[in-house]
């Protein structure tokens, strides 16, 4: 006969599957399956989010709902010189995290109930939109992320009671000039000239320097298929981010404007489209000061580390965009994570996850403030 697991062994092997079998946004099907077949096994009640990859579940009874939110999805990257689906940003460990904490709560004797939220494609920030119109946080009054932090802003055994992500932006431009022969670049409208004006405009922006923020071009493509031909036209794409929502927004309306004077100059054909946005954290005080609370009481006064500033974004901060009532705070897990977030070889160690399962069963099974 086999000896039964412990949590701690439980969580690791769960955590070893999901490491093993990453799949990209949107195709988070399998994934969905484990998580499943594992509620299965505990018994517990969830419903499937239908047309998307993810479920929900929920245990307890009572009117108020408390919840916390997994990403499931890898990064696809090269590992090795190979593409391949990859779970550098440690949603991983997330799923495993707050199955922990689910695996910790589940014979407990709660006042209210819990949710569990295991959400598609946060890597492509539109994730958490898409479980939302399904009915997510329907009811939910207090909700609580989860994230491995690198080294650098924790180490292993300190535990952040919220994550302030920064905002962003991301756009993708083209430019439709005139071709012209090298030797007489009068009869053109040089696309390359172009393109330098929008670098010299995105370092022409001016923000309160209190207020972290940067726009740089991120993709520059500009061929006129021979050395001796100037190009007309290009393509490009911007990266541009904020700590703060209001702040990203200000430094997008710069963007735009800069963007029509230049075409203006030029006379040429520009266009773009604003393809993506991630919004900043609006962290509630009450919901870190409960998580503040659960890192003490489950680990200890010393593990207790200070909240955190990122300059990283989050989809997770969306849940907050469109219910404004709703209290949240992510939670930042130190893992000694090196060499950073989204590095084809992120590695942490996994006795943080143990940490995380345990703060996350203790903030979820307080009563909602």
């Amino acid at each position: 006969m086999s000896k039964a697991l412990t949590v701690e062994e439980t969580i690791y092997q769960w955590f070893d599957h999901f490491h093993k079998y990453p799949e990209v946004s949107w195709k988070e099907f399998e994934t969905t399956k484990k998580i499943a077949s594992i509620l299965d096994e505990l018994h517990v009640s969830y419903r499937l989010l239908g047309d998307i990859p993810g479920l929900i579940a929920e245990i307890g009874t009572g009117n108020e709902i408390v919840a916390v939110r997994a990403d499931i999805d890898a990064l696809w990257q090269e590992v090795d010189g190979k593409w391949q689906a990859n779970h550098s940003c440690g949603h991983d460990a997330n799923i495993s995290m707050v199955l922990g904490a689910l695996l910790l709560l589940k014979d407990r004797s709660l006042q209210h109930r819990v949710r569990f939220i295991f959400q598609p494609a946060e890597e492509l920030g539109n994730g958490a939109c898409a479980t939302f119109d399904r009915g997510a946080v329907d009811g939910v009054s207090h909700l609580f992320g989860v994230h491995l932090r690198p080294i650098e802003e924790l180490p292993l055994g300190k535990v952040s009671p919220a994550i302030h992500h920064g905002a962003a932006y991301f756009l993708e431009g083209s430019i439709q000039g005139i071709d012209a022969h090298g030797a007489r670049p009068h009869q053109g409208k040089n696309a390359i000239d172009v393109i330098m004006a929008v670098q010299q405009m995105l370092h022409s922006i001016h923000l309160s320097p209190f207020e972290p923020h940067s726009a740089k071009l991120t993709k520059i493509i500009a061929d006129g298929g021979s050395t001796n031909i100037i190009p007309g036209n290009a393509c490009f794409s911007m990266d541009v981010r904020a700590q703060h929502n209001q702040q990203l927004e200000l430094l997008r309306s710069k963007i735009e404007s800069g963007l029509k004077s230049i075409q203006q100059q030029f006379e040429i054909n520009m266009s773009w489209n604003w393809i993506d946005f991630t919004p900043g954290a609006e962290v509630s005080s009450v919901a870190a000061n409960m998580a503040k609370t659960a890192i003490i009481e489950a680990l200890g006064e010393e593990h207790l580390a200070d909240e955190i500033t990122t300059p990283g974004s989050d989809d997770f901060h969306f849940y907050t965009v469109k219910k404004p009532e709703l209290k949240a705070a992510m939670i930042g897990i130190g893992a000694n994570l090196t060499p950073g977030l989204h590095h084809p070889k992120m590695t942490f160690d996994r006795s943080a996850l143990i940490d995380a399962a345990k703060v996350l069963a203790c903030v979820l099974e307080k009563k909602p403030e």
